[in-house]
């Protein structure tokens, strides 16, 4: 039987990066780091990954950084202009893969707010059987229930997997479950990874 190739989406397709908006916003790169890195923190934003809405988590934030009222209200308006695009390489690779006949699932933390801003813009997010969102089922990578839900949609036991993923924790849990794991960092060092695999 083929392995089924499990993608995050975030980072390894899809060229996702609170910077690409926040650019536009401070004209000192310091205090633009300072302020993604302890206001509109990772940590912060993975609260929406879940179950919190933007907007809730934005006005429970403002009170805290008053002086950065107007920066922390622009990042739900303006979500979508933190998508760069696609990392092309890695839609190749994937294509390869459908054509080669492997089956295709996804596993995500995404906003169930903002997941449906961009499903539709990418052909390539039709091509996953499930597509497992996190905002959609309550629970976020590395917790280990996401990569339950999957298995269980998939009907398939993790060893029969290949998980791909751009954060050290998440591929340390899929690890832990019996996945066969590939941290990604570019599309030439996946590409050779699925090449060692006998994947490509």
């Amino acid at each position: 039987m083929k392995k089924t190739i499990v993608f995050d989406l975030g980072g390894v397709l899809i060229d996702w990066n609170r910077r690409h908006l926040y650019e536009k916003i401070f004209s000192d790169p310091d205090e633009m780091d300072y302020f993604l890195r302890e206001v509109c923190s990772l940590e912060w934003n993975s609260q929406m990954d879940v179950d919190k809405s933007f907007l809730d988590a934005i006005d429970e934030l403002v009170p805290k950084y008053p002086q950065y009222e107007e920066q922390i209200r622009a990042y739900f308006p303006r979500w979508e202009e933190m998508i760069g695009g696609v990392f092309q390489g890695t839609v190749n690779i994937l294509r390869e893969l459908k054509g080669g006949g492997y089956s295709l699932a996804a596993l995500s933390n995404w906003s169930s707010e903002t997941f449906p801003l961009v499903k539709d813009q990418y052909e390539f997010l039709s091509w996953f059987s499930p597509l497992v969102i996190s905002g959609q089922i309550g629970y976020k990578k590395p917790d280990p229930e996401p990569f339950q839900i999957l298995l269980h949609e998939l009907k398939l036991d993790a060893g029969d997997c290949v998980f791909i993923d751009d954060m050290e924790d998440n591929i340390q849990e899929a690890r832990r479950q019996g996945f066969d794991v590939i941290k990604f960092s570019s599309p030439e060092q996946l590409r050779a990874d699925l090449v060692d695999l006998g994947l490509l």
